[in-house]
């Protein structure tokens, strides 16, 4: 028999109410250890950003500001409008140092990149004493500029410079390689294209390093020769890294200024100034500081309009996997 605490604990054929929903529980908020420990890393990186902030924030802001002013540094700023940039397009100096700058990352950047892509393979290999080669070719990289640059002053000396004593041997009489409307903007790009081997070299090199082995013994056993490796496997696996070597070396070349200084000062006739140099002369020299910011304002939306395109073209970062 059942008792009627067994009968009405039965089942009635209902079904049992619903159960009430469990109370979504809060996002947890770091407390004690992690909270501390994120505070430890904004007291840490607060000098760099309040350094990054005052020193390249604010003057970014003032130099967009200024685009649009005419300032001499010693009256306050006048609000011209567009005047800066209207006197830019009929400043023929400002159109040749465009060209200039253009023709001038045209020629050192790919060629940099292919000699820094060369010198990483061969660097790469089982090479005797390779890391005295690898310090011998970056070594010009953390050179300064300016006493690289008076060593090539030496080097196109017309009289008594290496250059011409070494074409005198052959019977060759070299030009006046800096004082010439023909060679002084390809003395210029030599100069530009041997300094900067050393930086693409070293990326192209840890890049070259962290490819995987296995693709290649793979390739190897399918009988894929060197040469079909390099196209097939190590070109598209540098993809980013020629990616990341492209945008720097271009802002680097656009931003060419020292050589310029030491070496051509601009000349001769303009033939080697470029888009840095005349914004040094516009805001020091000729101390048109709102005609300056409207240019270096343009030199800016070059780099960043050259940047899109080329990771339009080549497809991002991404590599291939």
């Amino acid at each position: 028999m059942t008792t009627v605490s067994e009968r009405t604990a039965r089942p009635t054929g209902h079904p049992p109410p619903p159960a009430a929903p469990a109370p979504r529980r809060r996002a947890a908020t770091p407390t004690g250890p992690g909270r501390r420990r994120r505070r430890a890393g904004l007291l840490m990186v607060a000098p760099a950003l309040l350094h990054a902030a005052l020193w390249i924030g604010l003057p970014v802001v003032a130099s967009v500001a200024l685009a649009f002013t005419s300032y001499d540094v010693l009256t306050a700023p006048r609000f011209v409008g567009l005047d800066n940039f209207r006197d830019m397009l009929e400043d023929d100096v400002f159109r040749k140092a465009v060209v200039n700058t253009l023709v001038y990352t045209f020629f050192t950047v790919p060629v940099g990149m292919a000699l820094g892509l060369l010198a990483a393979l061969a660097l790469n290999t089982g090479l005797r004493a390779r890391g005295v080669f690898r310090t011998a070719v970056f070594l010009p990289q953390v050179t300064a500029t300016v006493a690289i640059a008076l060593v090539w002053l030496w080097i196109y000396n017309p009289r008594s410079g290496l250059l011409n004593i070494l074409l005198g041997v052959f019977g060759i009489e070299g030009p006046a390689w800096l004082s010439s409307m023909t060679w002084a903007m390809p003395s210029v790009v030599l100069v530009g294209i041997w300094q900067g081997i050393g930086m693409k070299m070293l990326i192209y090199l840890a890049a070259l390093q962290s490819l995987p082995r296995e693709l290649y013994e793979a390739a190897s056993v399918d009988g894929a020769t060197r040469v079909r490796q390099f196209f097939s496997l190590t070109l598209p696996l540098l993809k980013p890294a020629t990616f990341f070597v492209l945008i720097t070396s271009m802002i680097s070349a656009f931003q060419s200024f020292d050589q310029i200084y030491i070496l051509t000062d601009g000349g001769p006739a303009n033939s080697t100034t470029m888009m840095t140099y005349e914004i040094y002369k516009s805001a020091f020299r000729e101390f048109r500081v709102g005609y300056a910011s409207a240019q270096s304002l343009v030199l800016f939306l070059l780099l960043m309009g050259f940047t899109l395109v080329n990771r339009r073209i080549m497809g991002g970062t991404r590599g291939h996997s």
